[in-house]
Formats: structure tokens, sequence, C-alpha cells
């Protein structure tokens, strides 16, 4: 019996900024590399840009009603932008109303990845802000989170993946994701397993160091076999996992992570780490929930 083929539709969440296009295009490119569907997606709710030059209606019909052509032409411009982008890719749109956060929570369920803008916001506004959901959604989602920077950010030749790992089954999870990223676009992948110094690192930093290259050669023992044709290079460093992540990745492709809870080893704590990237990272930031 044939395999079944996946068809899950990589979905992306509009700006209303016709000028903010990076996330789209990412999405995109995605959907037609992995010859998947794309869904365009727009939350009312949220005055788009052209509105905030017009006095406010006075009714709330006549309200809603023009937040409603609004989205319909944020849409139609975004659709507009990928057809001339990819063609012959698959399309289509959904125009909804409520909670961003719900309504592109649900969206992730039947998707391949969930793709999202970035203004690199402080994090008071990415907390607070109604623009930013990015966050929230990840906490929420089924499938993994790609939160792609504007405006777009300068890459590095070889083309590259960097991935974080912390030596649980959770960011093994996110090294899978990182092997047929990097596979897909003939990239190198770099695997690095971060160590925090503790008070005592140089009395006691052998014993834990040889422990941490273990578990790196182990996690990525067996997804190598399975890619043979990526160029991997993996390696321990001691420093902060923000820091380092953010710092190796910045002219890579993208940066993979997992998204929550402590990791095999003590003080890898990559939920953490999956908010400070998105904070500091230059490039997009694919966030890969937990398995199950």
């Amino acid at each position: 019996m044939s395999r079944p083929v996946d068809r899950r539709p990589i979905v992306v969440g509009l700006d209303p900024d016709p000028g903010h296009r990076m996330a789209p295009a990412w999405a995109a490119d995605e959907a037609a590399r992995r010859r998947l569907p794309l869904r365009l997606v727009h939350v009312e709710g949220v005055p788009t840009r052209g509105l905030r030059g017009r006095e406010v209606p006075p009714s709330w019909e006549q309200w809603n009603e023009a937040l409603h052509e609004a989205g319909e032409r944020v849409l139609e411009e975004a659709a507009g932008f990928v057809a001339a982008r990819h063609p012959r890719l698959e399309v289509d749109v959904l125009l909804a109303e409520g909670d961003p956060v719900w309504v592109l929570s649900q969206q992730s369920r039947g998707a391949a990845a969930l793709v999202l803008g970035s203004r690199h916001l402080s994090r008071r506004q990415e907390r607070f802000g109604s623009h930013s959901v990015a966050l929230p959604v990840m906490a929420r989602t089924r499938c993994p989170v790609v939160v792609v920077p504007e405006p777009e950010h300068v890459t590095q030749d070889p083309a590259y993946f960097v991935v974080g790992v912390d030596g649980s089954e959770h960011s093994a999870t996110a090294v899978d994701v990182a092997f047929e990223e990097a596979a897909l676009r003939g990239a190198e992948l770099r695997a690095l397993l971060v160590r925090e110094p503790g008070p005592l690192r140089f009395l006691d930093d052998y014993e834990p160091q040889q422990e941490c290259r273990r578990l790196l050669s182990e996690i990525v023992a067996g997804r190598h076999a399975r890619f043979p044709e990526v160029d991997l290079r993996h390696e321990v460093v001691l420093g902060h996992p923000v820091e380092v992540l953010t710092d190796a990745s910045a002219h890579a492709l993208g940066l993979v992570v997992g998204t929550r809870g402590r990791g095999g080893f003590a003080r890898m704590m990559l939920g953490s780490v999956s908010q400070g990237v998105l904070h500091h990272a230059a490039c997009p930031v694919i966030a890969v929930p937990a398995p199950g």
C-alpha cells in the first residue's frame, strides 16, 4: 500500500500592513518547496493601515463592514503577491473574526507549519501588544511556528541552519525539523548544545563537558544517517543559550529551537530560550512544540 501524501497546508497569519511581506514570502517558498498548499489567514478586529486615516464610522454595523472590506483587501493583495512569486502554488484564503491567538491556534491543528511575522518588538510590546501574537500562539500550537522578522536579514554563503540542543526528547524533535529544513535547501546544519557556566566550572568542568558531547553526538548521529547529504557540524559551547544561539544564527537561514520544558541536562531550559531568541535573532526562528 502506498504511503498517504501529506497535504497539510502551510498557514500564514497576515500582517495588515502590505509593506510587511517577509512572512508570506517565507511561507509561500516553503509551501512550494514542500509541494504543499498555502493558506492565507487574516483576523478581523484590528484596523488596517487603509482605515487609520479615516474617521470612525458612526455605527457599529458600518465599522464592522469597513473592517471586513479592509480584511478582504489584505487577503487580495497577499494572494496577488504570492501568485506573482509562485504562479502554480495552490492557495486558499480565510477571513476570520475573533481573537487572533485562538484563530491561529485552531488553524495550527491541521497545519504543517504556522508562519507569523515579527517586527522585533520590545518584550512588553510582544506580551501585551494587540498586534503581536507570536508568544501566546507558540504556547498553544500543535505544529512548528515560524516567526519571520522584518526587514529581510543578510544570509551567509554557504547557507546554514542552527539548531539548539539540550539533550531532551523535545529538543531531539527540533533536531529532526532542522535536518529536514537543511536538506530541503541544500544547506549546512550547525547543532549547538549550550552549557551555562556554574560557580565551580574551573574545578569540575571536564566531566560535564564530556557528558554534553556524548549527548549531542547521540542525538545527531541517527538523524544524520537519514540525511547524509547535510553537512553537519556539532559543538558544545559554554555561555548563555540565548546569546550563543543568537550570535551563531546571525546570518543563518533559520534558527530551530524547542518551545517549552526543561531539558534532559540541568540548566538547559529551551522553553525560556525559545522566547529569548524571538526578541534577538535576526533570522527566522522555527519553534518546534513538544511531541504529542
